[in-house]
């Protein structure tokens, strides 16, 4: 039907123009833009699929450089580590000079420039931030990313552990401080009754066990301190050497020794200020000391209290116990131990030490047993105690310290064992400390290449995830160049045929002129 109202095959034209021009603008926007995808219209579910893509590939790409900075600072550590191992070889040379007997220099020089290597041992460790507490002595986490969603923290991760006291390499944690390359060590104090020889290089000690040392000492600034040492065998036990090692390690920064004593064999304990110390019982292997041994530094002038009770106990009166401490310059402090004063043994240990500071004397030191059953006084040089007052306690307290009126007996200081050389121990110690650093390099090295294959694996997965992405979302360049000449071609042939659909009612007027 010809119409003039209503041209259908011009309609038809003008739709199918506009179809093909859409489809001649989509083609040219994947060409000029090079995706696929450009709208959420184009492909909405192929978009969140191609964008998780592109977020895993932007964390990975900063995952790389993250972990390219771990290893540069790994690098760093290993430097440091490295020029720690090459002062220790430098002491190990300085002492096993002095450790020989035919040495006729002067041991001083060595000792000076041995107490400054172990100076530059903390100094460069605090420098690389691997001191005890430094910045880097802690577990280093890495963030890498290309985890499993379901347990990112863990699978996105490197972790190099570098945490604790095995990981640091300061001079004291290496067990180095106190060490020197002098003469024999004098004055050292063994464990009483202890028959227990540590200098037999064939005896194994504490095979599958441990056995706990604990010191009480008062430090450089006066005040009490606290210190256990475990000794550990291993699964195969250790030699006295070892022992000594070990105990000298875990003693570092308290100023006091291990050594073996030069006569008996014993293992003994030197240090210029008052400590006390104890020993539990093993926990397998054969012991190093005689179990529940105890001693109290004797090469100082020591007291030492009979067996301490509580003066708050029992239902009547509470003890009260007067005393006067003199130092040998004079000084003079009476002291009171009652309830208030005396309802532990440590407290009375606190209260004593803080009244004799008070009092003017500072040479003189009082020390809990650290089987805490008695108390010690200790002094580099002579001193005297007299007990003016004892009230004992009614109902059933039992308070006590010395107990009677009168002087206490204070015994001289003693010159103790001779150890072999200071040169000796310092060549133990050394050895322990080359063994301690060593598994810390161990450490940094494995970082760097966990953090190397972590790289790796990080660029694979980049690599990946970009090629998975652009078979989504990239355009398809050669199909495209076809569709935009075959978008032309029909957006061209859809105008033709809309012209002629247009010039279509005009053929009415011939049926008009009749």
């Amino acid at each position: 039907m010809i119409s003039l109202v209503t041209n259908i095959d011009s309609l038809i034209a003008q739709q199918n123009l506009n179809v093909n021009s859409s489809f001649q603008s989509n083609t040219i926007q994947q060409l000029t833009s090079g995706y696929r995808i450009n709208t959420s219209a184009d492909d909405a579910a192929g978009l969140a699929v191609a964008n998780g893509y592109r977020d895993q590939i932007a964390e990975l790409n900063q995952g790389v450089l993250n972990a390219n900075q771990g290893v540069s600072q790994l690098q760093i550590l290993d430097g440091g580590l490295s020029n720690i191992s090459q002062i220790l070889d430098r002491m190990k040379t300085l002492a096993t000079e002095s450790a020989s007997g035919t040495f006729t220099g002067d041991r001083t020089t060595l000792n000076n420039e041995y107490s400054n290597l172990i100076t530059e041992i903390t100094r460069q460790a605090a420098n690389i931030g691997l001191n005890s507490g430094g910045t880097f002595n802690s577990n280093l986490s890495v963030y890498i990313g290309g985890g499993n969603i379901s347990n990112q923290a863990g699978s996105s991760a490197v972790s190099i552990d570098l945490s604790g006291s095995t990981n640091a390499v300061d001079a004291s944690t290496l067990g180095l401080t106190g060490t020197d390359v002098l003469g024999g060590t004098v004055g050292g104090v063994g464990f009483s009754g202890n028959a227990i020889r540590l200098d037999n290089p064939a005896t194994s000690f504490l095979a599958g066990g441990t056995q706990t040392y604990t010191f009480n000492y008062v430090d450089s600034s006066g005040n009490n301190q606290s210190r256990s040492v475990v000794v550990s065998g291993g699964s195969s036990g250790v030699d006295g050497t070892g022992v000594i090692s070990q105990l000298n390690s875990g003693l570092g920064g308290t100023g006091i020794t291990a050594s073996i004593n030069a006569t008996d064999g014993t293992v003994q304990f030197s240090g210029a200020g008052a400590f006390a110390a104890d020993v539990a019982a093993k926990t397998a292997g054969s012991s190093t000391v005689t179990a529940a041994a105890s001693l109290v530094n004797t090469s100082q002038y020591n007291a030492t209290s009979g067996v301490w009770a509580d003066f708050t106990a029992g239902t009547g009166t509470a003890a009260s116990e007067t005393f006067t401490v003199t130092n040998g310059q004079g000084t003079q402090k009476q002291i009171t131990l009652d309830a208030t004063h005396g309802d532990t043994l440590a407290d009375a240990v606190t209260y004593i030490n803080q009244q004799l500071q008070a009092g003017g004397i500072t040479d003189v030191s009082a020390l809990a047993s650290t089987n805490g059953t008695k108390m010690s006084f200790q002094s580099g040089g002579n001193f005297s105690i007299v007990e003016s007052n004892y009230t004992a306690a009614t109902g059933n307290g039992t308070g006590n310290l010395f107990g009677a009126a009168g002087p206490v007996t204070v015994t001289a200081a003693t010159s103790g064992g001779t150890a072999g050389t200071d040169a000796q121990a310092a060549i133990t110690a050394i050895n322990g400390a080359v063994s301690a650093l060593g598994l810390v390099q161990g450490v940094v090295g494995a970082g760097e290449n966990k953090l190397n294959y972590a790289i790796n694996l990080a660029q694979s997965q980049i690599t990946s995830f970009s090629s998975a992405q652009s078979q989504i979302r990239d355009a398809n360049v050669a199909a495209e160049a076809a569709n935009l000449t075959k978008a032309q071609t029909l957006v061209q042939a859809s105008i033709a045929a809309m012209a002629q659909a247009n010039a279509e009612p005009q053929a009415v007027l011939s049926l008009l002129k009749g």
